[in-house]
């Protein structure tokens, strides 16, 4: 381990489970290998990859031990404008790939909710975003990857093998993704044409998501989770595609492929009352009642349809020093009862959720650890110190795990470790993978560690 690396307090970016690690920063492969030797060699509780911080619980964090921050790996060092296919080092970002992307006509395949995730984040978390239902989670695209692993060996891992399907979702346990080839989507503008539609329940947003979905590459609900009776669930529905050149108005056609995300100032902190329940009740209805009942082919930036947050520098921080949870979980398809239920019991709890949305996935993809599977997922953020939240989740967990649903890892810094074989059936290939790969338990984490991963 370097001498002169810094002690460092880390958090997730919902600012919950501070610890310290030593932070390292290699700006190259042959320094990312010697750190990972450095770390093997002392064998100080190990060491875990970091990229830009946006993991909301505590998987890129290690108490005690190493943190290996990537983002000084960020070279692009090919792109095939023909064909669509990047390959880059791990620490690039999505927001740097559009910069450089969209004026050749390409875009990153899947995008969360933040630009700001690295491309070995997107990997280690197999991120997914509103075209799950259509193109899958990130590792989909992904054509290969440079993987050094515990024993210090660079090895290019391909879809189709278990090291592959262990490292998509495996938050970074199989070893340091370096580089990545990725397939991208073509586009022919960098504005999106939206159709928004107020629903009046949860059982009208599931149906018309379950009937129509398919017409649209994007798709996702915002859900008021603070109203009850016959308006429990109402929704504001958001589906979208790339607008084609002609759709366009004619300023924007002179230069159609511009990437232009607005900033704003950061804010500060809200007051108490504003994170309150009535206060959240009042913006769910203003934010529910001044959406269009049903307009079609609104244009849109790219930044302002997939990344409307991203113009608020350190958003994260309005709730306070105490920092929010954002629980995210996934039930199948058939579940829809069990889905219900959980709504109902966060409205009856009157959870001050401002922003909660719905999405409806697609197949899984191959990842052990990967979260998305078929069915409906629900994402909702909660101020950390409401009294009761630790309690309340835990039975929310279980009825997820009754239900054969899971959790998203890459969120999470609060699940009981006995329910996680219910909700990942493929964990004791992983830990059995991780076994033979690290015996000595070079690749650690916070979260590897609370959960026995």
């Amino acid at each position: 381990m370097p001498s002169d690396a810094a002690v460092t307090p880390l958090t997730g970016w919902g600012r919950t489970a501070p610890t310290a690690a030593r932070l390292v920063r290699p700006g190259s492969p042959s320094e990312a290998v010697a750190a990972l030797a450095a770390v093997r060699e002392s064998g100080a509780r190990g060491g875990i990859p970091r990229g830009l911080g946006r993991a909301y619980g505590d998987a890129a964090q290690n108490a005690g031990g190493t943190v290996w921050d990537l983002t000084r790996l960020d070279r692009i060092r090919a792109v095939d404008a023909e064909a669509g296919i990047v390959v880059c080092e791990a620490g690039t970002s999505l927001h740097r790939l559009m910069r450089m992307l969209l004026p050749l006509g390409w875009f990153v395949p899947v995008t969360p909710g933040t630009r700001y995730v690295t491309v070995g984040g997107a990997i280690g978390a197999d991120i997914h975003g509103k075209n799950h239902h259509r193109a899958g989670s990130f590792a989909r695209h992904v054509r290969s990857l440079d993987l050094l692993t515990a024993d210090g060996e660079v090895r290019t891992v391909r879809p189709g093998t278990g090291l592959f399907d262990a490292t998509a979702g495996g938050m970074g346990l199989t070893g340091i993704i370096l580089a990545a080839t990725i397939q991208l989507l073509p586009v022919r503008t960098s504005l999106v044409s939206v159709d928004t539609e107020r629903t009046g329940d949860l059982d009208d947003v599931l149906a018309r998501m379950t009937a129509t979905d398919h017409l649209y590459r994007y798709s996702v609900a915002w859900i008021d989770l603070l109203a009850r009776g016959r308006a429990t669930g109402r929704s504001v529905l958001t589906r979208g595609d790339h607008a084609p050149p002609d759709a366009l108005p004619p300023r924007a056609r002179r230069d159609p492929l511009a990437f232009r995300p607005v900033r704003l100032p950061a804010p500060p902190p809200l007051p108490q009352r504003i994170l309150s329940r009535p206060a959240a009740a009042a913006f769910n209805a203003l934010w529910y009642r001044k959406a269009p009942r049903h307009r079609t082919g609104e244009l849109q930036r790219l930044s302002a349809f997939f990344h409307p947050l991203d113009g608020v520098p350190h958003w994260n921080r309005v709730y306070g020093r105490g920092g929010f949870v954002q629980y995210q979980f996934v039930v199948g398809h058939g579940q829809e009862e069990t889905l219900r239920r959980i709504v109902r019991r966060i409205a009856d709890r009157r959870c001050p959720s401002f922003l909660a949305v719905l999405k409806r996935f697609g197949a899984a993809g191959p990842g052990w650890l990967s979260f998305p599977t078929e069915g409906w997922t629900l994402a909702l953020d909660i101020p950390a110190r409401l009294p009761g939240l630790a309690a309340f989740l835990d039975g929310l967990d279980e009825e997820v795990a009754g239900a054969g649903g899971r959790v998203y890892l890459a969120k999470d810094a609060r699940l009981r470790p006995e329910l996680l074989a219910a909700m990942y059936p493929r964990l004791p290939d992983f830990r059995a993978l991780r076994a033979e790969l690290d015996p000595g338990g070079v690749l650690m984490s916070d979260l590897a560690r609370r959960l026995g991963l």
